[in-house]
C-alpha cells in the first residue's frame, strides 16, 4: 500500500500544477465520455477564479502521483458568500460568517485508487483545520446527486440553496464545533465566535 502525503500548495503552485490537476480531474471524474474535454476546461477555469480570490488555499494528496486535491477560501465576513441565499440565513451562520471562522471548500477532487480511501475527507477535514474554522461550506450543483449523497455521508448538512447566476446550488455545511445538548448542531458559540458588540 503507498503512503499518501498532503502537502500545501499557494497560488502560484497551483498554477504552476494546472494541467496535473486537470489531468486528476478528468481521471477522477464520471464525466460521459466525449465530454471529458469540456469537463476539463470547466475545472480550469474554477481553479484560475478560485486562485484569484482572497485566502485561497490548496492541499494535494500524493502517493506514487498526484492522487487528490482540495482548495477553497475563507469566507468573507462581510456576509457577501449568502447573496443569493433562499429565505433568510440563520443566526448561527450570519454570526460565524462575521466572526472569519467559515472556511468554503471550493473542489474537492480525489483519484479512485482503492488506497484514496477516505482521502477526501481527510483533505477537506484537514484543510479546515488549518484555518481553524467552525463550519465547513460548499455548494454542490443540484443534479450531482452522487458528490451530495458523498458529503453528506462524511457529515456534511443540507442548508437549502443558493442561487448562483445561471444555476442554483445546494449549500452543505459541516459543523466542526462539539456537539451538545445545548448545540446539537455543532455551531457553539463561544468568545471567538461572538460578533462584535
Amino acid at each position: 500500500m503507498d503512503t499518501v502525503r498532503l502537502r500545501r500548495l499557494n497560488r502560484w503552485q497551483a498554477e504552476g500544477l494546472r494541467e496535473d490537476l486537470a489531468d486528476l480531474y478528468v481521471e477522477s471524474s464520471t464525466t460521459p465520455p466525449g465530454e471529458e474535454f469540456r469537463g476539463r476546461q470547466e475545472f480550469l477555469h474554477r481553479l484560475a477564479d478560485g486562485v484569484k480570490l482572497p485566502g485561497f488555499d490548496m492541499l494535494v494528496a500524493e502517493a506514487r502521483s498526484l492522487t487528490g486535491c482540495v482548495f477553497g477560501i475563507p469566507v468573507p465576513r462581510d456576509g457577501s458568500w449568502w447573496q443569493g441565499f433562499d429565505g433568510p440565513l440563520p443566526q448561527n451562520l450570519e454570526q460565524l460568517t462575521a466572526s472569519g471562522h467559515v472556511f468554503a471548500i471550493l473542489e474537492t477532487v480525489v483519484h479512485p485508487h482503492r488506497y484514496a480511501r477516505g482521502l477526501a475527507r481527510r483533505l477537506q477535514e484537514r484543510l479546515l483545520a488549518d484555518h481553524q474554522a467552525s463550519l465547513g461550506v460548499t455548494l454542490v450543483d443540484q443534479s450531482d446527486r452522487s458528490a451530495c449523497a458523498a458529503l453528506e455521508a462524511w457529515g456534511w448538512q443540507n442548508a437549502g440553496q443558493v442561487h448562483r447566476a445561471p444555476t442554483v446550488r445546494r449549500v452543505l455545511l459541516l459543523p466542526l464545533g462539539e456537539r451538545t445538548t445545548e448545540h446539537p448542531d455543532g455551531l457553539a458559540h463561544n468568545d471567538r465566535t461572538q460578533r462584535p458588540g
